[in-house]
């Protein structure tokens, strides 16, 4: 089986030559940009068929009693954030941190695997929204009577 380990960044594309895990080079020209899950299977333009693992990253563990609340103001940032049962992870930020801290969190460096939230509208990213909200620059603007 053909691997390809990337950071969550890299995993957002469309078309892109790359490096697989055992050297081989390779080309993926995807129908649209978007972001790659972990295990996910994609075809190369030469038919060989990759399996994508997410890899490890220097993030920041999000614990505490006010997880809600903490996670609010991670969204009202619009930071990435792996939303678990018991903990937030966003990579690591030393600003954020220390908002966090002042919030009540309690924070923890680990390094694994960052697979975020998609967003609410299911780009795969929380980025590349705009807050202009003009009908004449925004595609995504919505006009009112």
């Amino acid at each position: 089986m053909t691997t390809l380990t990337l950071d969550y960044t890299a995993r957002y594309l469309r078309r892109r030559a790359l490096t697989t895990d055992d050297g081989t080079r390779v080309v993926l020209d995807l129908p649209e940009a978007r972001l790659l899950k972990d295990g996910e299977t994609v075809e190369a333009t030469d038919g060989t068929r990759i399996t994508i693992r997410a890899a490890a990253e220097d993030l920041l563990e999000i614990t505490g009693a006010a997880l809600p609340r903490i996670a609010w103001h991670i969204g009202n940032r619009h930071t990435p954030c792996q939303v678990e049962e018991t903990r937030l992870l966003i990579a690591r930020d030393h600003v954020l941190a220390d908002m966090l801290r002042t919030l009540g969190a309690d924070l923890c460096d680990v390094r694994e695997p960052f697979q975020p939230e998609g967003g609410a509208y299911g780009h795969g990213r929380t980025h590349g929204h705009t807050h202009s909200h003009d009908p004449h620059t925004d595609p995504n603007a919505h006009l009112h009577d």
